[in-house]
């Protein structure tokens, strides 16, 4: 009874009402057990009173920082954090993802909460912390369904964009009410007024409400970690010792207390999902009515209201600064975590028993691209990693579609050694495959493709493919080649704005396709000058066929080592992708042409010893640095009938069939062999 009992009497009461009678028989018992039943039934509980960890739903307030990518989401949580005096040991302190860290952007949406004193009355703050680039949107989409309210992220110099569109509309369709924060301020070409004017024209030209449109605007800095209702302040915030304050009161009077019923029977969604070795699987999400305590019996029903299974809470956990603190109660209008519920999945309903409706669980965007994942088969598998068999692989794929819902695994049809997993873009893709390789599994991955719909009134019609909305700030030197290799690729021009200094701003609609493997040429045309971003627009008819936007690649004919001799011959033909000492093998892919087509050359020749004396003296070889591929840039290089090679310790390109001559037959027979 302990474990029941603990959230109404403490243990030292529990322990003075059971000494006061002595069980020696059933007539005791039962006289015991009546007047605990009697002592429940009268006890009512204050959360705020039995444990400083519980809130009243008056209290909470769960909000979203959505925002563009590198607009300054996460400093400005870890302001938050030091505001609410969380100790932190380093910047970012939400990206604890070990490749969030490498790469300085957010991956997984993530849940803190800080308590603030406003008005004498302590708050609870349910702070979202979400991704900005448009690959994880889907984690946007599905953690806006657990908070009431979203500060949104403007740049003070590069205001509304692709991104800002998407985040924006997803929140005004659960009818938020956004806070605007213009961000960056302390910059000298910042200028009032111009931020967050486009801002509500955009809100306007998505059809916002009359109280949408009625936002409250701060500026803020958040590397300096200030913010305040008066563009004027950024001169002397210094002086006035500003800190976020008036961004957590604006929090506090302008998103609304969770409106639940804490009468009504226990309902909660599940919004994420995680795993712990000792725990089990761990379910995160907000209670929407009721309260729950450790021990009750729950069920768990699909968005279509279907059941799935029974479980008991085991145990409840919230977020409490950085830590993960154990509540008494899971009481309604808190983001909270729960265990013991094995059968649950996002977008599932938990509730108590008696409840038979589930709740309103938004649907993800489908995903615009797949790729292929197989075992690695090249003869130089299992010399770096683990190679999994087929099944193992799609046990660990679709444990990652448990958890993230933006992507979608099955198994390729008519291949059953190869599993389909869709995304929403490479760098979403790329990721899953970085964790996959740090895990030390060796893959092989094909080619990316194009997901592509038909209008479902005319199923007949012309197929429709993804459009992208897409921005590229590039020097003025550089615009005019941009825009014509984009518009190779079908992009169509919508507008062309002079920025700052000599800088241009370009804005396109070009299909998905079209942009696979264009980042690396964008980088090298600017010479890593140029900003580019996109986000998914809308399925439009297919605009044609783009030709070959690659040139041939070099094919190892011969396995072994890579020497410097060979590769001598070989760089005269293109572009080498490895250095000598390499290992290569027979239908590697060690270079680019310089023409069209394929060719096939020996990497691993030797020059040949001999015993005649000479006098001439040897000539020295010189190779030019490789072009060295990366992970992201491999997915958008390989073509159909090539494969990428994935282990922990390097990235290669093959070919699908490695024999020569086999490759050859298939080519000239025009079969197809992706």
């Amino acid at each position: 009874l302990k474990p029941l009992l603990n959230p109404i009497f403490n243990r030292n009461q529990f322990h003075q009402r059971f000494s006061q009678f002595s069980l020696n028989s059933l007539a005791q018992t039962r006289f015991f057990c009546t007047n605990l039943a009697t002592d429940l039934s009268n006890a009512s509980i204050v959360p705020e009173e039995k444990s400083p960890l519980v809130f009243s739903p008056q209290q909470i307030r769960n909000v979203a920082i959505i925002a563009h990518v590198d607009h300054g989401k996460t400093t400005l949580v870890d302001r938050i954090l030091k505001q609410c005096e969380v100790k932190l040991s380093n910047e970012r302190m939400m990206d604890s993802n070990a490749i969030e860290k490498e790469r300085g952007i957010t991956i997984l949406s993530k849940v803190t909460a800080v308590t603030y004193e406003n008005s004498n009355e302590r708050m609870l703050l349910n702070v979202v912390d979400t991704p900005g680039h448009a690959d994880f949107g889907g984690e946007v989409e599905r953690v806006l369904s657990m908070v009431d309210g979203a500060v949104l992220l403007v740049d003070a110099l590069e205001g509304p964009m692709t991104q800002t569109k998407f985040v924006l509309s997803k929140a005004l369709q659960y009818k938020l009410r956004p806070i605007v924060v213009v961000n960056k301020v302390d910059r000298e070409a910042a200028e009032a007024g111009i931020a967050e004017s486009a801002v509500f024209d955009l809100l306007l030209s998505m059809d916002a409400s009359d109280e949408q449109l009625d936002f409250p605007t701060l500026y803020a800095s958040a590397r300096e970690g200030w913010v305040s209702s008066s563009f004027s302040d950024r001169e002397c915030w210094k002086e006035k010792n500003l800190d976020v304050t008036a961004l957590l009161d604006t929090i506090t009077n302008h998103v609304p207390a969770p409106k639940v019923d804490l009468d009504a029977p226990f309902s909660f969604l599940v919004t994420m999902i995680s795993r712990d070795p000792f725990l089990g699987k761990i379910v995160t999400g907000r209670v929407h009515a009721g309260q729950a305590r450790v021990g009750d019996a729950v069920k768990v029903m699909t968005r279509d209201g279907e059941y799935v299974g029974e479980g008991r809470v085991s145990k409840v956990r919230a977020s409490r600064g950085l830590k993960t603190a154990e509540l008494p109660v899971a009481i309604g209008g808190d983001i909270v975590s729960m265990t013991g519920i094995e059968c649950a999945s996002v977008g599932d309903t938990i509730s108590a028993l008696e409840v038979t409706a589930p709740l309103f669980a938004p649907k993800i965007d489908p995903p615009t691209v797949s790729v292929f994942f197989s075992v690695n088969d090249s003869p130089l598998k299992g010399k770096e990693g683990v190679v999994f068999t087929s099944q193992k692989l799609s046990e660990r794929l679709l444990r990652e579609a448990e958890s993230n819902v933006s992507i979608t695994v099955g198994s390729a049809s008519g291949i059953s050694e190869q599993m389909e997993v869709q995304g929403r873009g490479e760098l979403q893709l790329g990721i899953l495959i970085e964790n996959l390789r740090r895990e030390g599994i060796e893959l092989a991955i094909s080619p990316p493709r194009v997901l592509f719909q038909t209008d479902p009134s005319n199923p007949r019609g012309p197929k429709l493919e993804p459009i992208e909305d897409l921005i590229v700030e590039v020097d003025e030197m550089h615009a005019g080649s941009i825009i014509e290799k984009l518009s190779r690729r079908h992009g169509h021009l919508i507008d062309m704005t002079n920025t700052l200094g000599d800088r241009v701003r370009v804005r396109m609609t070009i299909p998905s396709r079209c942009l696979i493997g264009f980042r690396p040429i964008f980088i090298q045309d600017t010479r890593g000058s140029g900003i580019m971003y996109s986000t998914f627009s809308s399925y439009e008819a297919y605009r044609g066929d783009t030709g070959d936007l690659r040139k041939g690649v070099i094919v190892s004919m011969a396995a072994g080592t890579a020497s410097a001799y060979a590769l001598e011959s070989v760089q005269e033909r293109g572009t080498l992708f490895i250095k000598p000492g390499t290992d290569v093998y027979a239908g590697m892919i060690v270079g680019e042409s310089a023409k069209e087509h394929d060719l096939s050359m020996n990497p691993v020749k030797e020059k040949k010893a001999s015993n005649i004396r000479t006098t001439l003296k040897e000539e020295s070889i010189k190779l030019v640095p490789p072009r060295l591929i990366t992970l992201e840039e491999a997915i958008g290089y390989v073509q159909p009938g090539e494969l990428i090679e994935v282990t922990p310790k390097s990235i290669r390109m093959r070919k699908l069939i490695l024999d020569c001559n086999l490759r050859r037959s298939a080519e000239k027979s025009n079969k197809a062999y992706n």
